[in-house]
């Protein structure tokens, strides 16, 4: 990815192998650029809370965030409840976070914003 592109304007390419896993330093680089989400598992996945006022608004952004993953080929584990939806992200192939899953919570965030 190109520093000088804003998350949410970049696009997600396919990765494959640990090499494409991110360091640590270059997540906290990152992990600014992303306000309100937070590192989990040892620092190998992204995630954050996204509340809402009723089930209808929590399923119109999951069903948003689902064309936006289809979209970019990267998909989210996501938990859905009447009044939030948490959000989480791994890059599976590079076992832990790939630049992909900045890029998808910055998308993530333009739906709400």
């Amino acid at each position: 990815m190109n520093d000088l592109i804003p998350l949410v304007q970049a696009h997600c390419v396919p990765l494959r192998g640990s090499e494409h896993r991110l360091s640590e330093a270059r997540v906290r680089e990152l992990l600014p650029q992303v306000p309100g989400w937070e590192l989990a598992e040892d620092g190998h996945a992204l995630t954050k809370t996204f509340r809402f006022d009723d089930y209808y608004r929590t399923m119109a952004f999951v069903n948003a965030l689902a064309f936006m993953a289809h979209r970019e080929d990267h998909h989210p584990d996501l938990g859905v409840h009447y009044d939030r939806c948490v959000v989480r992200y791994s890059t599976h192939d590079v076992g832990g976070l790939s630049e992909n899953d900045f890029i998808c919570a910055a998308k993530a965030e333009a739906l709400i914003g």
